[in-house]
């Protein structure tokens, strides 16, 4: 029987081959991540590696405050409708509330005497003209008989006098029966622009009377804000000025507004020595009405002090209690350090305490965050 030959498997050449092999293997790899460069939109290592923030300087403004004002919201457009006949009132079409458009009907007085005194004027007219008929062709048949020779001038002159007596009586009758029926009109009350009735101050059955207030009509679309405030205060200000609006109690939180246009009135209280401001409100403002309180925050320079500090309003971060900014170091790694905030000037924020002027300041405080 013919014996075969084992084949005997050493296990140290076995290791070194497989070994070589994973050599091999590493060695390619690097090789083709070499090739090609790494894509766009690749994830940022944990160390920060090859990150580029976005940052700011901390900037550096000028010495000033902000004094807050109180002052009241107005209708530019406030109109108190009033009676300008006497009558009863006999219908009410609005309530406190509404709104109207331009010529809508408000209310109603008791116009019968009006009205037949309107009739009166009308039938006197009507006679007026037919008297007026008679005399013209009375004085066409006047002048074919003086062009004959019939009559004298004298009876040609008595006609034509009748003739124009009959055109002024139809002008003055004209005249009155426009009169009775303009007043007729002032029994029924008008809205003369489109708003909103903020009071109403009648009822059915109450006698109006020339004068007496009817309702208060008033234009949502055009308000402002009015203040009184030092002349100190007053002058140097502008629509372009860090101006702000606040209208507490609107929707359950305050409402921060810029005034579209600012106007000083040219005169001062002689008692207080302050003078009145008026802030426009932009007309797409809603939820404000007339006679609510408002706080005007004016920039007041301050003699004596240091200049304040500015960020973005983003760059700030808030965490619980802290309040903070990540300042990029010289190393270009971002480090959060606590900072005391103050009040809001349009989109910066001011910084009272934890940077200097001039440090850089990550302006995307989430990326800022991923890099250690």
């Amino acid at each position: 029987m013919p014996v075969h030959p084992q084949t005997h498997c050493d296990p140290a050449r076995t290791r070194g081959k497989l070994a070589l092999f994973i050599a091999l293997a590493s060695a390619l790899v690097g090789a083709l991540l070499s090739a090609f460069p790494a894509q766009a939109g690749e994830a940022p290592r944990a160390d920060g590696a090859g990150v580029e923030l976005e940052w700011v300087a901390v900037r550096s403004g000028g010495a000033t405050e902000a004094v807050a004002f109180d002052g009241t919201v107005q209708a530019v457009r406030q109109t108190v409708v009033a009676a300008q006949v006497s009558g009863a009132v006999v219908a009410l079409e609005v309530k406190a509330g509404d709104s109207v458009k331009a010529g809508q009907l408000l209310a109603r007085l008791d116009a019968r005497a009006a009205e037949q005194t309107a009739a009166v004027g009308a039938a006197q007219l009507q006679a007026a003209r037919a008297a007026q008929d008679v005399a013209d062709r009375e004085f066409e048949r006047q002048k074919q008989l003086f062009a004959q020779n019939y009559i004298s001038r004298a009876a040609l002159e008595r006609a034509e006098a009748q003739h124009k007596s009959a055109q002024a009586e139809v002008a003055a009758q004209r005249a009155g029966a426009g009169a009775a029926q303009t007043t007729s009109g002032f029994y029924v009350v008008r809205a003369p622009y489109a708003g909103v009735v903020a009071e109403v101050a009648i009822v059915l059955g109450d006698m109006a009377m020339p004068g007496r207030p009817l309702l208060t009509l008033y234009d949502p679309s055009a308000l402002r804000i009015s203040v009184n405030v030092p002349q100190s205060a007053a002058s140097g200000l502008g629509a372009d000025s860090q101006i702000r609006l606040d209208v507490p109690g609107v929707g359950g939180e305050r409402t921060t507004l810029r005034p579209t246009r600012v106007q000083v009135l040219p005169t001062a209280d002689a008692a207080t020595h302050t003078q009145e401001v008026r802030f426009d409100l932009a007309s797409s403002v809603s939820a404000v009405k007339p006679g609510m309180f408002a706080r005007v925050w004016l920039p007041t320079p301050r003699s004596g002090v240091e200049s304040r500090l500015y960020v973005p309003q983003h760059a700030v971060v808030r965490r619980a209690e802290l309040t903070g900014v990540y300042v990029i170091g010289r190393d270009g790694k971002p480090t959060l350090r606590q900072v005391r905030i103050g009040p809001t000037i349009g989109n910066e924020i001011e910084l009272l305490a934890g940077v200097s002027a001039g440090e850089r300041v990550a302006t995307d405080p989430q990326a800022a965050a991923r890099i250690r």
